[in-house]
Order: structure tokens, then sequence, then C-alpha cells
């Protein structure tokens, strides 16, 4: 592949021209023992030797860092290949970009397998693992199964009710559980069944065929499930399995900030995104927040890509340093002279080996499209987008399986926000989408369809804080480039982003929505009744809204680029009712009138005005001072008639009796 030393030195920062190797990795492999003695962060363009540079690595004992890049299958492969030399600039900026370690917990394996089956497929399995695991059988409803001539396998009866857990740690509700009658003769018999029965295991091997036992199975460590009529399947779930006994780390994939979720106040709920986007249901409502179960996470990222306010964070990388990535991608390749850049997201598993095939057997990737691995396509959101066209990008492509998913549920829907927002500032539409295909000449054709238009002026600017002040850097850049910048965009419900439409003259000045905004958004004055709101602050999770007992709150969803959207501005302000015993200031004139008109007239204790009714036109202190000079006893209810006894209604007749006969009492 043809590489222009002098272009990419200057790029890299070296100033002279850089010394090009055709046997980095064979005779000229002094040239890396050299640099590794150096000292300083190493970045090898290569991918395919990267087992010999870490073994040269470790016998050296270097503990210089190494990070690899692949130039060649993804811009030196290519029919476009003589004008790549800013995609391949790029790519080496982009590896050089420092990730930060991630943390990691454990499972622990004994190696307690349950072989979960309908026949002799899972018998046979069970006697291939059995020498390295300890293996029990479990037979779904079976019919016809032939007596082994010696039980040296636990086998039982049952159908999984109910199913939790993770590698090493299953737990089983079990029904229909029964034990093998020895006495069977042709086909193995069970005794009485029964209902409820509880067991756990490190391992399922799932060879039923039926139901997965877990959502979004493919993710749930230690659990497997081949299909059982492919023999070729069955035996690399076996050969996987069987390897799974002893101590094992997973990474933490998602930071969780409770103190910033908006999911619930007071048992009123607000946001549901990351549990509505979660394929494995890792999350679970907690109260007022939600759990992150670390163990099952399948680490997809849907999470942290639709959280409005960062409280779930994905950490493989953090937000800002796969932005920071992704900056140094494309300001390496504009400073190298490269122009109409197309960033293409891919992951490892499905984009990697489709771009290594177009490069090997095709024409190769276009000079002007940038691939971009991640390691899950869910991870990636509107802030993510909005600043690939920042930093300049003209269009942006997502290479996504023909057969989509779970692990973009929240894709789509952070793609149509990035839409909307460029199409409101004027730029052309079509720029963000994806590439759904299995095929390396089909995801060439439709990289040679893109059309041939310039990005957005780029930025330099730093990726810094969370998803949400990514996304405000890139929109306040995107608006002052705009071919139209409107001061404000409408968007899609459920948009992070927007106003809130406030009833005024129907709002008492409770304060509930204060106490239930998760952000700050909305706030008051603690020296006279007045609600404010920011927009900038507000994610649109709806807590006031479902909070506010006169229901006078919409949601506006919307981008407003004005300065006012980071400002305080007043929503309602009153003058405050003055004590009619101090003249002290409380609660709202509107609040303390509409409770007594409320009340007087309608309830023995304020039938009419003054005396008890004036009370509530006192503050709490001069209501207690009128209470105890009055005498009132505050837990008194309504006069009670007098008690009458036989006497009284024996005089009542007497004197009765007496003016009938006209007479006079004595």
């Amino acid at each position: 592949m043809p590489l222009d030393g002098k272009a990419l030195a200057k790029v890299c920062g070296t100033g002279d021209a850089a010394e090009i190797s055709n046997q980095l990795c064979r005779a000229e492999i002094g040239r890396f023992h050299t640099a590794l003695k150096a000292g300083e962060p190493l970045t090898v363009a290569c991918t395919q030797e990267s087992p010999l540079f870490d073994e040269q690595r470790e016998a050296l004992q270097s503990a210089t860092p190494v990070t690899y890049v692949n130039i060649r299958e993804t811009a030196g492969w290519s029919s476009e290949a003589a004008s790549a030399t800013p995609k391949i600039a790029a790519l080496i900026a982009a590896a050089a970009v420092p990730v930060p370690a991630l943390p990691t917990v454990t499972m622990k394996s004994e190696g307690v397998a349950l072989i979960y089956g309908r026949d002799e497929v899972a018998i046979a399995a069970a006697r291939q693992l059995s020498d390295r695991l300890d293996v029990t059988i479990m037979l779904d409803r079976p019919k016809d199964v032939a007596a082994p001539a010696i039980m040296d396998l636990p086998i039982v009866q049952g159908h999984i009710a109910g199913a939790r857990g993770h590698l090493g740690a299953f737990e089983l509700v079990v029904d229909n559980y029964a034990l093998p009658l020895p006495s069977s003769r042709r086909h193995l018999a069970f005794g009485a069944p029964r209902n409820g029965a509880s067991s756990t295991c490190d391992i399922i091997i799932d060879l039923t065929g039926g139901t997965p036992l877990f959502p979004a199975h493919e993710k749930r460590d230690g659990y497997f499930r081949p299909d059982p009529k492919d023999p070729a399947a069955v035996q690399r779930a076996l050969f996987e399995a069987s390897d799974l006994t002893g101590s094992f780390e997973k990474p933490i994939y998602v930071a969780y900030h409770a103190e910033i979720c908006a999911h619930s106040r007071s048992k009123k709920t607000g946001c549901t995104r990351c549990l509505d986007v979660c394929p494995t249901g890792a999350i679970t409502p907690a109260g007022d927040k939600v759990a992150f179960d670390p163990f099952i996470c399948g680490g997809c990222g849907n999470c942290g890509a639709v959280c409005p306010t960062g409280a779930a964070e994905y950490r493989l990388p953090p937000p800002a340093s796969l932005t920071e990535q992704l900056r140094a991608l494309l300001l390496a390749y504009r400073e190298a002279g490269g122009r109409q850049a197309v960033v293409l997201l891919h992951d490892a598993k499905h984009g990697a080996p489709l771009i290594d095939a177009l490069a090997r057997f095709g024409d190769g990737l276009p000079a002007r499209v940038l691939p971009f691995a991640v390691n899950a396509l869910g991870e990636c959101n509107v802030a993510f987008f909005a600043s690939a066209f920042a930093y300049g990008a003209a269009d942006l492509r997502m290479l996504v399986p023909a057969k989509r998913s779970d692990d973009i549920a929240g894709v789509g829907q952070q793609m149509a926000l990035a839409e909307s927002v460029l199409v409101g500032l004027g730029y052309e539409g079509g720029r963000v989408g994806l590439i759904e295909t299995d095929d390396p000449d089909q995801l060439g054709a439709a990289l040679s369809n893109l059309p041939r238009r310039e990005g957005p002026s780029g930025s330099s600017h730093l990726p810094m804080g969370r998803n949400r002040d990514l996304s405000r850097l890139a929109f306040r850049h995107l608006h002052a480039m705009a071919p139209q910048p409107v001061d404000t965009v409408a968007l899609a419900p459920g948009a992070p982003f927007g106003n809130l439409l406030v009833d005024a003259e129907n709002c008492t000045l409770c304060l509930a929505c204060v106490s239930s905004c998760p952000t700050g958004a909305l706030s008051d004055d603690p020296e006279r009744p007045r609600l404010m709101f920011t927009e900038d602050a507000c994610v649109q999770c709806g807590l006031c809204k479902n909070t506010c007992p006169e229901k006078v709150i919409a949601l506006e969803p919307r981008v407003n680029f004005t300065a006012a959207s980071a400002q305080q501005r007043v929503v309602k302000e009153e003058e405050p009712f003055h004590c009619i015993r101090c003249a002290k200031p409380f609660g709202t004139k509107s609040s303390i009138e509409k409770v007594i008109a409320k009340l007087e007239g309608k309830h023995w204790m304020y039938g009419e005005s003054g005396g008890i009714a004036d009370r509530m036109r006192m503050c709490a202190d001069c209501r207690v001072i009128a209470q105890s000079e009055n005498k009132i006893d505050p837990y008194a209810g309504a006069p009670r008639p007098e008690v009458r006894t036989t006497d009284d209604y024996l005089a009542e007749r007497a004197m009765a009796e007496l003016k009938a006969a006209g007479k006079k009492p004595s």
C-alpha cells in the first residue's frame, strides 16, 4: 500500500519525514525494539502481527504501553489507496488517544452444570462433559427415552418455570419435578411429580429447542442454547462450557450516578428510558432510583445512549473518551487535506469482518470513509452523532446486521433526534443513517453511492463532561455554522431537551414540581413566592408534570439555541400573603384565599368570618398564640347536646299536662 511518510509525519507531529518499514515484524523488528526502549506510548499500525509484537515486548520486559491500529484493510487495500493518506493519518491519530481502564466484577464457577433437554441428545451431551464438569440431566416432558443400562449420571424430570442469575449463580424454579424409577424397563419412567422445586447451578446448557430461559439469552454468561438439531452448534456449546470452571473477570460496563437519576420521586414515575431499552433485564426499578446488575449486563450501551441526565454512563470507553477519539480522527483527517468525510461506525463482531472482506476481495473502503470501531453500537447517542458533525463530518453511517438485534434498540431514536436538529438548522437531510447488510459487496456499493457533500466547518473544541454537556457543545457549534440558524428546533416526544409550558393562571405555586425535579431545572426563591425554570437543565423526564396537583404543566420537546435557555426565567410570581396579626409574609395570596373560600361557610369551624377563620390568615407563630389566648382546644369537636335523663322527660310531660289543664305550675 502507498504510504506518504512526509505527510504522515506532519500530522503525527514528528516534524521530519517518517521512515517507512516494509518488514517491521520480521527483518526490521529492531526498530520496534528501539521504539520500546524510548518509553513513550507507542502505536503500531498493524493488527495482524500484534501477537508477535506483544511477545517481543514481554521478552524485553518493557512497560511501554502499545496500541495497535489497522491501516491496511481499512485504508491501504483499496482502489482509492492513492488518496487514502488523510485517512491513514486520521486512523493513527485516533488510535493514539488513551482509553481508561475498566473496573471488573468476578464470577466464580465450581463447574456444576445442568443439561436441560428432552431426549437422548441431552444424555449424550452430558456424557461428553462428565469428565470436565459436575453434570445433572433434566428432561422436560420426555417421551420414549431409553432407560440407561447403568445410571452413572443423575437424571431427573422437570420443567424450568423460572430462572435467574448468571455464570456461577443460577437459581431455578422447577415444576413437574420427579426422580426416575429404578424399575424402568423399555423407556425411562419417573415417580410422582411435584411443583415449585428449587435448584442452583453454575452453568446451563439448554437443548430443549424451546423458548429461551432469559431475554437476550446470548448475552447471559453461563447460559448456552444451541439448536439441538444442529450437531455442530451443540459441540461448540459443549466446548465452550467445558472450560467454565474457576474465576472469571467481567467488565462493569455502566457507571450509575443515582443522585441525578430522573426515574422517580415520591412514588411518581418519570423517566423509564433505560428500563425500556435494556435487552437483558439487568436494570430494574428500585424505589426512586433504578438498580444495575453488572453480572447480567451484556454491555450493549443502550442505557447510556438514552439516559437524558448521564446517570447511566457507558464506560467502554466513557463518553468523553469516545468523543475524544472521534475528535482526533476528524481533526487529523482535515489537517491532512481530507474532505467530505464519512464516518462509518461499526463493531468488531459484525462490522470488522465485512470491512476486511471488502478490502481483500473487493475495492475496499472509499478514501473518504473513516471506519470508527466501537465496543457496542448501542452506546452511540445524539451527543456522539452531533459531535461528529461539529468536528467536520459530512455524513455518518452505522453498519448493522441485516437482521437487527436488541443491541441497537435506542439507536434509531438517537439518530432521528440528530437528524431533526441538523435539518432544523438547514443542513441537507439524510446525513445520518444505517447500512443494514451482511454482504461486503452491498456495503461497498452503499458507501460508493453516498452523495459527495461538504460537512460543517469543523470545530476543535475539547469534549468535556457527560453526554448532555457534549450535546450542548456540539449543538452550539452546529448552530453557529448553520445555513439557517433558527432560535429553536422542535423535536419528537421523548427527546431529552425541551421547554415546560405552565398554565400560570391556575398554578398555585405549591412548588411540588420543584421538589420533584432531579436536575434543578425548576427552582424557587426563598425570599418570595416565585417559580423559575432553566431550559438547558430540563431533560423532559415528566416528573414535574406527573407530580403537579393542579395538572398545569406540559412538556414541549425542543432545542433552544438562544442564550436565554441557560438563564433562569420566572414562570410565575405572586405577592406573598401577609399575616393579619404581625404582617409577616407567608404563603401566596391566591393560595390562602382559595383555601379560605373552600372552607368558609362549608365547615362548622369556619361558619362565619372572624374567629377561627381569621387564624387561616395568620402565620404559623401567630396562629398558635391566638389559640392559646382564646383557650381553644384544637381537638374539640362541634358542641354536643346536653344529656337527658328519665326525670327530665317526666318533668317535661308533667308540664305539658298542666298546660293542657289550664293550670299554672307551682
